[in-house]
């Protein structure tokens, strides 16, 4: 069976689909698709921390379908804007297991993550599914990807 490693931007999925559809992302559909047939060597979902109990409970979910949450405080800046993003993070995770996984699964339509795609292809042979609402997902990311699933209602709630 191949190998999938799995990376969610959460707070990128969070917002997509709200905007788009007024719904929430279906976690456990997701999981079942993505890792049918597939031996599962990492899952990994990205967020930010606020610490209030809605969002405790959410990371609890995550955790209870197999997810490994890695958490970064939110940080409020004196001008009102927010910062909590995780870039840097998500690329060299992906990077450390594009050696261990044949498929690599990332959840996140941030343009700025089609080098890594185009890194993870070209310098480790992965093949690359990238999820993600369509009207806000990257084209370049799109381009980039061995295949782009779009998130629709199968995988909603």
């Amino acid at each position: 069976m191949e190998k999938v490693a799995i990376f969610v931007d959460v707070q990128n999925i969070y917002y997509t689909t709200k905007q788009s559809y007024q719904k929430h992302f279906n976690y456990n559909a997701f999981w079942t698709q993505a890792t049918h047939n597939r031996t599962l060597v990492g899952a990994f979902a990205y967020a930010i921390d606020k610490g209030d109990s809605k969002q405790l409970g959410f990371q609890q979910i995550l955790r209870n379908i197999g997810f490994e949450v890695k958490l970064k405080p939110y940080i409020q800046r004196s001008d009102g804007s927010a910062k909590g993003d995780w870039d840097v993070g998500i690329t060299l995770d992906v990077i450390e297991y594009a050696t261990k996984a044949d498929i690599i699964v990332l959840l996140s339509g941030d343009g700025d993550f089609d080098l890594l795609v185009d890194k993870a292809r070209s310098n480790y042979s992965a093949i690359v599914e990238v999820y993600g609402v369509p009207a806000l997902t990257a084209p370049s990311l799109i381009n980039a990807a061995n295949r782009f699933i779009a998130i629709d209602n199968k995988l909603l709630l």
